[in-house]
């Protein structure tokens, strides 16, 4: 079960570089509606879903290692805020830009795809529906060029 899990989250993060490539290029304007925050569910699920995927980070043996003197009471807060900007939440993001974080740090696209796997798997744990899941993946891909080294 956990391996078709992992094939289910590696075709999910497919579909949200295609998806992702593919809203680049929109020449139509986004449905209006209510804004992703909302749509998750707020603060409440936004901090359900970070404490998902710190848990799926630190147990994930591929980048676990990436974390282990990371202070992960202040790694959540900043995810947690991250998290709730880009999906159009009204929380500020106070960390560092991604680029300086993560400069030096030598990430490959792997950990950056494990990474983003964990972020799938904590989605799917909490029964997040997939169009949000997609969208909501689809902002954090763009992230991978100040990331990966």
């Amino acid at each position: 079960m956990m391996h078709r899990n992992r094939l289910v989250s590696r075709g999910m993060v497919m579909a949200v570089l295609v998806f992702s490539l593919s809203s680049c290029v929109r020449t139509t304007p986004a449905p209006v509606g209510k804004v992703l925050y909302v749509r998750l569910g707020g603060q409440t699920m936004i901090s359900a879903v970070v404490d998902q995927f710190v848990t799926n980070l630190l147990a994930d043996g591929r980048i676990n290692r990436r974390f282990a003197t990371a202070d992960i009471a202040k790694l959540r807060g900043h995810f947690v805020d991250q998290l709730c900007v880009v999906t159009g939440g009204p929380c500020v993001y106070t960390g560092r830009d991604m680029k300086s974080a993560h400069a030096g740090l030598k990430i490959s696209g792997g950990e950056f795809a494990a990474l983003m796997e964990d972020l799938a798997t904590a989605l799917d744990r909490l029964r997040v529906p997939a169009q949000e899941k997609v969208q909501l993946l689809a902002l954090f891909m763009p992230m991978k060029r100040d990331v990966v080294e």
